[in-house]
């Protein structure tokens, strides 16, 4: 094997934390940076579609895989209502039987799988990316409480809100689709069972869903939903984070058949989170010099497609398959890792945008990501 390369990885997200995982698999010199204290665990239900689950399974760590299965529940069938509660459509999800399935997962079980295989020794918390610089013959990071780190690479897996991305790509600016979406998890016995994702449309678009998660660890059955509510964003940064800590508001809820409505009502305040949807335009690249971008870093997209894990899941086994490829020729991994991913994030993008656009969304409103901006929660 060539020199390990000494490489950081800004945000341990899902995205972020398996591909420090498949770097250290690899034998290189790991640094894991997380501005909060402590590894991440949070979250609610995520869909994660076959390409994700593929994606993982394309590791060679079996286990891995094996553990997300066990922990998430394979779609079943999708089922489309109106608002009244009537059926619009329906299908049953079938497959091979040597096909991985989609699953419905807790994203905190994906989370508890990968901290299970990562050497925790490259964890770094408490590591809030103010500034880099690139030379010849490195990568040069700075931290909020003056701590320094120096590297071969740096990857920006920081999410929607990245302070290391607009670093690099100046353009990269966020855009409001339209929603404040709430979403929480609930013991559920009787709604949503059996695999089922129910899918509860207004006029043109998504109103509410539901999933059934599968049981806790006491077997207990959950059930995951969500709820977006056509506003628009206010302008003061302060009256968004006192929205997003308001309830839905109950003639919005009201909508909602009786049933469904019961749910979401039923949820504990403390199992709930709110935010506002965004998405970005596309960047003309995923690398610049010796820093790449994966997941949502990279291209942030709407949830319509439900591309969003599963793309920073494919962004970091290509990123770690194309270093594998390239030993000693950094320069010639990314770039390989830039040609293989950059056409298939812009057309999910795309595909996610025109859908977004078509399903009765506010014109999205520009937003920046510079500045404390960038790195503030969801409002």
């Amino acid at each position: 094997m060539a020199a390990a390369l000494r490489i950081g990885i800004v945000g341990a997200g899902t995205a972020g934390l398996y591909l420090a995982v498949l770097l250290q698999r690899a034998g290189h010199r790991v640094s894991l940076f997380e501005k909060a204290p402590s590894a991440r665990s949070a979250g609610c239900g995520i869909l994660l579609v076959k390409a994700g689950v593929e994606a993982i399974a394309a590791s060679g760590l079996p286990h891995l895989v094996e553990a997300l299965v066990a922990a998430g529940q394979p779609v079943q069938r999708y089922v489309f209502r109106n608002l009244k509660g009537g059926e619009i459509e329906r299908h049953a999800v079938e497959r091979e039987p040597d096909e991985w399935p989609a699953l419905l997962i807790h994203r905190s079980a994906i989370l508890e799988a990968l901290w299970n295989v990562f050497d925790p020794a490259d964890f770094q918390p408490l590591c809030e990316l103010v500034d880099l610089e690139q030379q010849a013959d490195g990568v040069r990071a700075r931290f909020a409480d003056g701590r320094h780190w120096n590297g071969d690479l740096l990857v920006s897996a920081d999410g929607l809100y990245s302070r290391l991305a607009p670093l690099v790509q100046p353009q990269r600016r966020l855009n409001y689709l339209g929603d404040r979406v709430w979403r929480g998890v609930l013991h559920d016995e009787h709604f949503c069972t059996d695999g089922d994702f129910f899918v509860y449309a207004r006029g043109r678009g998504i109103y509410a869903n539901f999933f059934d998660l599968g049981p806790d660890a006491r077997g207990r059955s959950r059930t995951h939903w969500g709820f977006f509510n056509e506003e628009p964003l206010p302008s003061d940064r302060g009256e968004r984070r006192r929205l997003l800590e308001e309830p839905i508001p109950a003639e919005a809820l009201a909508k909602l058949p009786a049933d469904a409505a019961g749910v979401i009502a039923t949820t504990a305040p403390e199992a709930v989170v709110a935010g506002y949807t965004h998405d970005i335009d596309p960047l003309p690249h995923l690398v610049v010099e010796r820093v790449a971008l994966i997941g949502d870093a990279a291209h942030a997209m709407s949830s319509s497609q439900a591309r969003g894990m599963t793309a920073g899941f494919e962004d970091a086994e290509a990123l770690a398959r194309q270093l594998e490829a390239h030993p000693g020729d950094w320069r010639g991994a990314l770039s390989a890792f830039e040609a293989e991913r950059l056409p298939v994030v812009h057309r999910y993008q795309a595909n996610s945008r025109e859908v977004s656009n078509r399903t009765g969304r506010s014109r999205p409103r520009r937003v920046s990501t510079r500045g404390t901006a960038a790195s503030e929660p969801p409002p």
